[in-house]
């Protein structure tokens, strides 16, 4: 019913799932994943137990290939359940059992593994292997994206599309810096679901991503100016000279608290601002102009 990819970063600080089908709510299933630990997906014949029992025995340094082994070989169902898993190291495991579905399998490398079943054939898993393999330049969650979207174009399930998922997590890298599930997004049920996974995740970005320490500016001169006038034409009361704690809380309305930085701008927020207040001119070309993105 399912087709999915389990992946470590080259670094080894982040772990995501990636998973579609022709199943309502396939990511609400499937995968599992623990920061600087491991990650999983059960499908086929779904043992939801697998998630904790895979992430314990992962926990406690046991390989991907003998996670596999060892879980499958505790089940008297195994010959009807599919498995992928990677750990903090080394290659990634996975199982199909003979009853699965046809086409039905996986394939597995050094920090990943892609399986699927009811497939259109195993050009499918053969198209997520290379989607992954080509997509190193990408960030990791758009990474495993285009290696969903890849197997997708190559025909996915074969009865059709329904659901996608999406989980990713890393170390301290949560909201607010509270958790460490960095993206967990969801598409239930809609007739293009990995093409709707792509969008959520540019929005996810957008809102929730960091702001990158080499594009601030800082909130000063013009750029403090152009906030002001911003914020002032949305109705804040704002000081002129120091406007941040009226962009904090116009951020704070817009979900946009994650990109915030103290004394600066992301580029990307001053955008949105602008987009939000099309009647304030920008400043005229020139040596105190401010960027744009």
């Amino acid at each position: 019913m399912t087709f999915s990819l389990v992946a470590r970063s080259d670094d080894g600080r982040l772990h995501g799932v990636v998973v579609a089908s022709r199943f309502l709510a396939a990511g609400a299933l499937v995968p599992a994943a623990e920061a600087e630990v491991g990650a999983l997906a059960t499908q086929a014949h779904v043992n939801l137990a697998y998630r904790a029992q895979g992430l314990a025995l992962l926990r406690t340094g046991v390989a991907a290939t003998d996670v596999v082994a060892g879980l499958v070989a505790a089940d008297g169902e195994r010959d009807r359940r599919q498995l992928g898993v990677v750990g903090g190291t080394g290659a990634g495991g996975t199982w199909t059992g003979p009853r699965c579905r046809p086409w039905a399998g996986g394939q597995a490398g050094d920090g990943w593994a892609a399986q699927g079943n009811i497939l259109a054939g195993r050009h499918v898993i053969d198209a997520v292997r290379d989607g992954w393999l080509g997509g190193s330049p990408l960030p990791f969650a758009d990474r495993l994206v285009a290696a969903l979207r890849a197997g997708d174009e190559a025909g996915g399930d074969r009865r059709g599309r329904q659901s996608a998922g999406l989980l990713v997590v890393e170390r301290g890298a949560g909201y607010g810096g509270t958790g460490d599930v960095l993206v967990d997004l969801r598409v239930d049920d809609h007739p293009d679901p990995v093409a709707e996974l792509g969008r959520l995740l540019a929005v996810h970005t957008l809102l929730f991503g960091r702001p990158d320490p080499t594009t601030l500016l800082d909130l000063t001169g013009a750029v403090a100016a152009e906030v002001a006038a911003l914020l002032t034409a949305l109705g804040y009361s704002v000081d002129p000279a120091a406007p941040e704690d009226a962009l904090v809380s116009w951020a704070g309305l817009e979900n946009l608290e994650e990109r915030l930085a103290p004394g600066r701008i992301d580029p990307i927020v001053l955008d949105r601002l602008r987009g939000a207040t099309p009647h304030v001119p920008a400043p005229r070309p020139g040596s105190d102009a401010i960027p744009t993105t």
